[in-house]
């Protein structure tokens, strides 16, 4: 009997791949929450930005009595236009840029949209294209909160 015992002394091929099979599964799943925990984490940022740039569209119309137009877009937060007072002197961002959504894409300013509203800043999501689902839904100024 002592002769069966020390033949085996490692594992078997089975047991091998059995072990590597469960780890690459247990890492699947770790990868696959950790992902969507990504994406989600991407959407609550951009919509902390629209917020924060809705805001800054709104100091500026209190400052200057009017909105920027859409060839100004959002770039009046950080330049002055030549054809206002009561401009807040160093902009209305703390940055000298404008932000990119968390995907890495310009925000888009709409002045009077379909909404009624009289502006909005939109995202446009994962793929930077109007429309989508999901992750690639656009994300709105007036719908963040």
């Amino acid at each position: 009997m002592t002769k069966k015992n020390a033949k085996r002394k490692g594992f078997t091929l089975v047991e091998i791949m059995a072990v590597i099979i469960i780890i690459g599964l247990l890492a699947a799943i770790g990868a696959m929450n950790f992902l969507g925990q990504t994406d989600k984490a991407r959407v609550i940022t951009t919509k902390a930005n629209l917020k924060m740039l809705h805001n800054a569209v709104a100091q500026f119309k209190m400052d200057t009595g009017r909105y920027p137009n859409e060839e100004e877009g959002l770039n009046v937060l950080i330049e002055a236009p030549s054809d206002v007072k009561g401009y807040q002197s160093g902009g209305y961002l703390d940055s000298t840029d404008i932000p990119t959504d968390a995907w890495g894409n310009e925000f888009v300013y709409i002045a009077y949209p379909e909404s009624g509203k009289p502006y909005v800043v939109v995202s446009y999501g994962a793929d930077g294209q109007e429309g989508g689902e999901d992750y690639d839904a656009d994300l709105h100024s007036t719908d963040a909160g």
